[in-house]
């Protein structure tokens, strides 16, 4: 029997993200992924700011990047936002096909240690108070803990006994790479027809993403391959003339199903992703929604495999993630409800396009579409605890650097903005954190009017876990450590 800390099931850009930040806390996972070799196809399109700032966060940003494109832009329910409106500083957009991001994650993940089998599907699950036994690809597997990774048909959500409550809604949707052509061109964008939607949008060079979506129509089976007629069919539905696509690199199909996990951990098993949530593809927002499980969950695991979980840290995962899982699914319905049907939606649109126009507005949607609103454990008197912010640039003594390259580690960050002096830190603050040394790095750096707050308490994806004022003691430091890495070392 082969023996690991670490399972997960699925390679996509969950899994892959979950066993970066397990190599970054020192843990060798072992993921298993169904599929013999790597998707040629990039079912996802667009990682939304708050991936590209997790992905910035762990150094993996400029690789991804570099075959991706940036895109400024936003929408909720197409219709368009403005992001340079908000008040803050954060990342755009990046569009990017899915196949290069899992080729720069997983690389990445080699890189850390992680080990990598496809071919090996899971078809088996047992677990008891120590450890869960897997069965994959013909192998007896023991590990102390199994995340499930491995998409809306989640075979370990299942075997795990967690339901999937939801709702499957009559659609009919095809998404097609081809050569860019200029029978498509007049077409770029995103178009709202009474039947449903048409995009088409660059998807790499001289590569276009074309899509219909149809609504009330009932969609086929995932099993019955997508044709260049079936799709070309649709866009005459639709648009109400032919276009022809030409031959297409790959086809496939999409649905307009909403489900959410009914719990994110049954024991020693935890799903992820699309294990956890899927609804209707949106602006990226199901894969940052994942990404960012990952994130969250990578240093809990780490933390309680050497040893120096506090109480109840694992739980968390759920408590913080599933509300978040569940605004995802909420959204994005809403984002449907404004697009379909049209004739009867279309007043309303009008006017919420209107009210786009107020600042305040724009910058509700912007947050809501990117994942950027998400908070958690929201606390009236320190507000900005459970928030993160972008890459916020700071002065140091070492020189201007920004908050997300001095947070790559993977460990926690006690940020000083209280003064700039060479001497560094308050020596009493310094004291406070001598115990958790191994785990928090500490950064002092001049004030900034984008962090309101003289000192924070960073935890490892980033979220903000205490702040305090010049004039506070240390024990709430203290508590905020304890309750987010432990018990301090002797």
């Amino acid at each position: 029997m082969i023996r690991m800390d670490v399972v997960i099931a699925g390679a996509g850009p969950v899994g892959l993200m979950l066993a970066c930040e397990l190599g970054l806390a020192g843990i060798r996972p072992l993921v298993l992924e169904r599929r013999a070799v790597a998707r040629p196809d990039s079912p996802g399109m667009a990682i939304n700011a708050t991936t590209v700032e997790l992905l910035d966060r762990r150094g993996l940003a400029d690789r991804v990047r570099a075959g991706g494109l940036e895109w400024p832009q936003a929408h909720f329910a197409h219709l368009m936002l403005d992001p340079a409106r908000l008040r803050e500083r954060h990342a755009s957009t990046v569009l990017v096909p899915q196949a290069h991001l899992e080729s720069c994650l997983e690389a990445r993940a080699r890189e850390l240690g992680a080990e990598i089998r496809r071919g090996h599907e899971v078809t088996g699950v047992r677990q008891d108070g120590s450890g869960v036994t897997v069965y994959a690809g013909g192998d007896e597997l023991s590990c102390r803990y199994l995340v499930g990774c491995d998409g809306a048909n989640s075979v370990v959500r299942r075997l795990a006994g967690i339901s999937f409550p939801g709702v499957d809604a009559p659609f009919h949707g095809i998404v097609a790479e081809v050569d860019a052509d200029g029978e498509l061109m007049p077409y770029l964008g995103a178009h709202q027809y009474p039947g449903g939607v048409f995009t088409v949008g660059p998807s790499g060079p001289g590569l276009l993403r074309v899509s219909t979506g149809e609504f009330g129509v009932q969609g086929w089976d995932d099993e019955i391959p997508a044709t260049v007629d079936e799709i070309e069919a649709s866009i005459a539905r639709l648009v109400g003339h032919d276009v022809r696509i030409g031959t297409p690199h790959w086809l496939a199909r999409w649905h307009n199903v909403t489900r959410h996990a009914e719990r994110y951990r049954a024991g020693r098993v935890f799903v992820a992703g699309d294990a956890a949530h899927v609804h209707f593809p949106l602006g990226g927002q199901a894969l940052s929604t994942g990404v960012e499980d990952a994130v969250n969950l990578g240093w809990k695991l780490a933390a309680d495999l050497a040893g120096r979980a506090p109480a109840g840290l694992l739980d968390s995962y759920h408590r913080e993630r599933h509300p978040v899982g569940a605004r995802a699914c909420l959204t994005t319905r809403a984002q449907v409800a404004l697009m379909h049907p049209l004739l009867e939606v279309s007043p309303l649109r009008e006017v919420i396009s209107e009210l786009i126009g107020y600042d305040d507005v724009n910058e509700h949607l912007v947050r809501m579409a990117g994942g950027l609103d998400v908070t958690y454990a929201a606390d009236d008197d320190r507000p900005l605890v459970g928030r993160r912010f972008g890459a916020v640039p700071l002065s140091t003594p070492d020189g201007v650097v920004s908050l997300a390259e001095v947070s790559r580690a993977g460990r926690g960050l006690l940020l000083d903005l209280s003064a700039h002096t060479a001497a560094g830190t308050d020596p009493g603050v310094l004291a406070a954190v001598s115990g958790w040394s191994g785990r928090i790095d500490v950064v002092v750096a001049s004030p900034t009017t984008e962090i309101p707050a003289d000192r924070l308490l960073l935890r490892p994806d980033g979220r903000v876990a205490w702040t305090g004022g010049r004039g506070d003691g240390v024990q709430g430091l203290k508590e905020a450590l304890q309750t987010w890495f432990g018990d301090p070392a002797a």
